[in-house]
């Protein structure tokens, strides 16, 4: 197991890790980490951090994911506007279409489809966007919360008050998804609505479902005070795969630095 530790611009660290888990043959997970190196862009861009979760069979949730975060990264760094969360939207949108062409041309990858999260940390402001149920939360001063919701029937279920959300993580049908990158004609993309100020010792946390499916909220907060970004990265995936790793796990853990 070994933990992806980013070279990074000062005021941040960062750590990420992803594990085949315990019952699949393949890993349909991708993710990146991405700064401009250029000072005058890293200014106007920020960074930006993928996660993505693919399905559709090895191949084409493999190639979903991996068509999903490189196009992300692309369409950011190349967009000219200077508001990054109409900039992450327009990426999502052509990572869209994009899994939706490739399908077009290779038959065989018929239904590929990917969930797909992804942030924008821009100075002190957070910026996101989200298809799926890949997951973004924030740990601060020892307390989580979770930045997204869920495209997914059992969130749907728990919007309208038929399960209760502390039922939904077991839930049989929780994986079912109600929205995805290639899947349908038109995505909805979530995003904030405005720029989140982030804090010294803040966390962000990006994590597939094969990770909060089996590991709780107390214990991702737990994870994340308590260790170093790559410490914390490789103790989440080491509490998922002692719990069985039913799914592909990946982790990444952002840490907002004291500005010198």
């Amino acid at each position: 197991m070994s933990v992806d530790c980013m070279n990074v611009k000062p005021g941040i660290e960062v750590a990420s890790l992803s594990d085949v888990g315990c019952q699949r043959e393949n890993n349909e997970d991708s993710y990146l980490y991405w700064e401009p190196l250029t000072e005058s862009e890293f200014q106007r861009k920020g960074r930006l951090a993928v996660i993505a979760d693919g399905m559709g069979g090895y191949e084409g949730g493999l190639e979903a994911s991996r068509l999903a975060v490189e196009t992300i990264r692309e369409v950011y760094d190349h967009v000219v506007r200077d508001d990054p969360q109409a900039a992450l939207l327009e990426a999502f949108v052509t990572a869209h279409q994009r899994i939706q062409n490739h399908a077009l041309r290779h038959p065989e990858l018929h239904g590929m489809g990917t969930t797909c999260t992804a942030v924008v940390i821009r100075g002190r402001q957070l910026y996101f966007a989200h298809v799926g149920d890949s997951r973004l939360y924030l740990v601060r001063s020892g307390s989580i919360s979770r930045l997204t919701r869920d495209h997914s029937y059992v969130g749907r279920l728990v919007e309208s008050g038929i399960v209760r959300a502390e039922d939904a993580e077991k839930h049989p049908q929780r994986h079912i998804l109600t929205a995805a990158l290639g899947a349908g004609t038109e995505v909805a993309v979530d995003g904030a609505e405005q720029g989140l100020a982030l804090q010294d010792g803040d966390d962000l946390l990006l994590c597939t479902d094969g990770l909060w499916g089996v590991v709780t909220e107390e214990e991702l907060a737990a994870a994340a005070g308590g260790n170093a970004p790559a410490e914390g990265c490789e103790a989440l995936v080491k509490l998922a795969l002692q719990r069985g790793g039913p799914d592909n796990i990946t982790v990444q853990m952002l840490r907002i630095l004291p500005e010198m």
